[in-house]
């Protein structure tokens, strides 16, 4: 990506953003860094310049899906107006932004973007995914919008975030969610599920592991916790202020252009 004033770079930078950037028929390889992993370095963001040529940065999205560093990383394009309509809402793009930028939108859509791949958990509140639980007001939303669940399908899914990454038994579930005086057996534990997945859809990551039990899947950026079983967040400010967005900018904010790159500094 050309340093230009009214590039997409040039914009986040002044947002406290670290930006790196590759031209659209580069390697992306060659955006992953040789410590990144060494300093636990992810990617936050995704920003294609793809301006008049949206088809070339479709291309480019899926080359970089290939590279398992990217996985869960949320991708927005950026055309001219005259290209909105060439936007096939299957390649890929979770949004678009529209060029010449508006500084504001800009900031917006990528902290929307953020919000929506982010994963976190506290006491009170879980997300995964597109799925927030939250215990305290007993409520669950599905991107944005809310789901009527029974008590016992609330207690069901509360817990199943609270063990994600478990192996969880039917037997262990019966007895932790309905309790030990509960006189139904095992069956029972099936139906909630079918009832969750009928009202959550492909949003809910739970796996059904025959003769085991249901694993609600751990985060895919994360080995170490997948392996573990735990959850480690590192997207707990996306909620906060402006000062907060951009500090979970910081880790890194790639950006992809149709352009010929110039001769930039390495630390770009």
């Amino acid at each position: 990506m050309l340093e230009r004033e009214e590039g997409a770079s040039s914009t986040l930078k002044q947002l406290g953003a670290t930006v790196r950037t590759l031209d659209l028929w580069d390697d992306p390889v060659e955006l992953i860094g040789d410590d990144d992993d060494e300093q636990e370095i992810r990617p936050r963001a995704l920003v294609f310049e793809a301006l008049d040529r949206p088809d070339l940065a479709v291309a480019a999205l899926r080359a970089i899906r290939k590279e398992s560093y990217f996985d869960n990383v949320g991708a927005l394009i950026a055309v001219t107006v005259g290209q909105i309509a060439r936007i096939d809402p299957a390649s890929g793009f979770d949004d678009f932004c529209l060029h010449p930028y508006v500084p504001e939108e800009l900031y917006g859509r990528i902290r929307a973007l953020e919000w929506r791949r982010s994963e976190f958990a506290t006491e009170e509140r879980h997300k995964v995914g597109g799925i927030v639980v939250d215990r305290g007001s007993h409520e669950v939303y599905v991107d944005g919008r809310p789901i009527a669940l029974t008590a016992k399908e609330f207690a069901l899914l509360s817990y199943l975030f609270e063990r994600r990454g478990k192996v969880l038994s039917r037997e262990h579930l019966l007895a932790r969610v309905w309790g030990n005086r509960y006189e139904g057996g095992p069956r029972t534990v099936d139906i909630h599920v079918r009832r969750l997945r009928a009202k959550l859809g492909e949003t809910l990551p739970l796996e059904t592991l025959r003769g085991s039990g249901y694993k609600l899947r751990a985060p895919h950026n994360d080995d170490k916790a997948r392996s573990a079983g735990d959850r480690v967040d590192r997207n707990e400010t996306v909620e906060g202020d402006d000062e907060s967005f951009t500090a979970s900018l910081e880790p890194e904010l790639r950006l992809v252009s149709r352009e010929e790159p110039a001769a930039l500094p390495e630390a770009i």
